[in-house]
């Protein structure tokens, strides 16, 4: 099957299952080796890549498609998700689907409903479809070439998660489960777009009391081993309900 007969099929589904003009974006977020990434996928029959999206069922919440298409693309269950903004320009999506017949349900004008997802990056598992042929972790300082307004999109998305960062759980979701200080401080200058002072990022961390700190194993090296923390999951969401109170 052709890419045009993918889309073709693709095309009759939708008319048949899901409701017209309203669509789901996804950024989703995840921490790898002190870099910050976006979850992307390129098309079949398209050169620029895109952030994971689909349509809503008819007989589907918003939030519910959310969570469909993330765990389509993921594999993951367990995801901290939040919706952010509506996109909606005229034409947002004519120039890259212009290769299709006027008639296919992806040539109609949709509006897109955005949400930001927070992911331990170890445990997902990118999985393309029938009519992706790449579904990679990007480099939020390094991105490709992105589709219709996605890169916007990506944009408000991460300005959200960055206004947000005193009411999100961004460690918990985007370190592992035990993390040293340097990546927990990195990850918020990361977010931040600034460097942060290391006394003072750690005096304000351990002040909120959210962090449960690690005995170092035993080592027969010379080298002291770096101090490992975990979050207090009770404490951390007791935190996050009145913010972090602190300028960063």
């Amino acid at each position: 099957m052709n890419v045009k007969e993918l889309f073709e099929k693709g095309s009759e589904l939708a008319y048949q299952s899901c409701i017209p003009h309203v669509s789901v974006d996804c950024v989703v977020f995840g921490f790898h080796e002190s870099s910050l990434k976006v979850l992307l996928l390129k098309m079949k029959g398209v050169d620029k890549w895109g952030l994971p999206g689909g349509y809503v069922k008819k007989q589907e919440d918003l939030d519910q498609a959310a969570y469909r298409i993330l765990k389509a693309r993921t594999g993951a269950s367990n995801i901290f998700l939040e919706e952010f903004k509506v996109f909606g320009k005229v034409g947002r999506s004519e120039a890259d689907m212009a290769h299709l017949p006027e008639s296919f349900w992806q040539r109609q004008r949709f509006v897109s409903v955005g949400y930001y997802a927070l992911v331990n990056y170890a445990e997902i598992t990118p999985v393309t479809d029938r009519i992706s042929e790449s579904c990679e972790w990007k480099d939020i300082d390094s991105l490709p070439e992105l589709m219709m307004d996605h890169r916007e999109i990506l944009e408000n998305a991460l300005h959200t998660l960055r206004r947000n960062i005193n009411y999100s759980p961004v460690g918990l979701n985007l370190l592992p489960r035990e993390f040293t200080m340097p990546q927990l401080q990195r990850l918020y200058e990361i977010i931040l777009g600034k460097p942060l002072h290391r006394g003072n990022f750690q005096r304000k961390i351990h002040s909120f009391n959210i962090l449960n700190k690690h005995d170092a194993n035993p080592s027969k090296k010379a080298h002291r081993p770096p101090i490992l923390y975990s979050f207090d999951t009770v404490r951390y969401n007791e935190a996050l309900q009145n913010g972090l109170k602190q300028e960063w």
